[in-house]
């Protein structure tokens, strides 16, 4: 009798993969994975609600030193500043944007790019800048957040709004300086912020592609979770470049930043 081939199984093909955390700055790697976020990030959506109330992120660039650091992941309320309900606004937490506030928004001229910075001018303020020194509504602000490079000489940066540009500025910010500058002040208009960054002289901010709208707000920043020591070329694509993988087995214990983790990020008061 002849035999017959014993016939195999079907294979079954599994697709999909799993979501990673969005980068601040390069979204379009964002779905490059890394099993150290992907678990922490896990467990803490699992604990404290779903992706439509809170979101992981990884801070790649350095424009909020020394208040969040590159490398910093952190976990944004997505709810605090959802638009209000008849019925929710009377049990659920919202809040309006205040001075102080750091926020992750829609970067204006690339919505698929979410930003960090801190929010400066509310809508009907009145500011502008003396030698670096914040005037916000007349009176002169204290910001100790902020960090200064002696260095950095720009006329514009330095006393903006009320010298011309001397450096290259996005045509949004030209239509911001030609729209709202009254008597050598920005006069935030309603339905925007004015956003910059704590570095104040290393941050692409509102003094080059203008004011934040509302609906660009994604949430702010309360928790960071994990921090790692990494150079921003590791950091690219949501969280650690798989191509660095062997780097962060190699120094994951000695460059993880432990006094970070489970950091508050508070928002300062400014103008209060």
């Amino acid at each position: 009798m002849a035999s017959h081939p014993r016939s195999k199984p079907p294979q079954t093909k599994l697709a999909g993969k799993a979501k990673t955390p969005l980068a601040l700055l390069e979204p379009e790697a964002k779905d490059q994975p890394h099993w150290i976020a992907d678990w922490t990030t896990t467990v803490l959506l699992l604990l404290f609600g779903t992706t439509t109330l809170l979101q992981a992120f990884v801070v790649p660039t350095g424009s909020m030193t020394n208040t969040v650091l590159v490398g910093d992941h952190m976990i944004v309320d997505k709810l605090t500043y959802a638009p209000v309900g008849s019925f929710s606004k009377h049990i659920l937490p919202y809040q309006d944007v205040k001075r102080g506030d750091i926020i992750v928004f829609k970067y204006p001229l690339d919505p698929r790019s979410p930003y960090v910075k801190r929010v400066i001018g509310v809508p009907g303020d009145h500011l502008h800048l003396e030698n670096k020194v914040l005037v916000l509504n007349g009176k002169r602000i204290e910001e100790p957040y902020r960090r200064l490079e002696p260095a950095q000489t720009s006329a514009y940066l330095n006393n903006f709004p009320s010298v011309a540009p001397d450096i290259m500025i996005d045509q949004r910010g030209l239509d911001m300086l030609a729209a709202n500058v009254k008597n050598g002040e920005l006069v935030v208009p309603e339905g925007y912020y004015y956003a910059m960054g704590d570095n104040r002289d290393n941050s692409a901010d509102s003094r080059f592609w203008g004011l934040v709208p509302r609906e660009n707000i994604i949430g702010k920043p309360v928790l960071i979770f994990w921090s790692y020591d990494a150079p921003t070329e590791q950091l690219i694509g949501g969280t650690l470049n798989p191509s660095h993988l062997i780097d962060l087995a190699q120094h994951f214990f000695t460059r993880t930043r432990w006094e970070r983790t489970l950091k508050l990020v508070k928002p300062y008061p400014l103008g209060q």
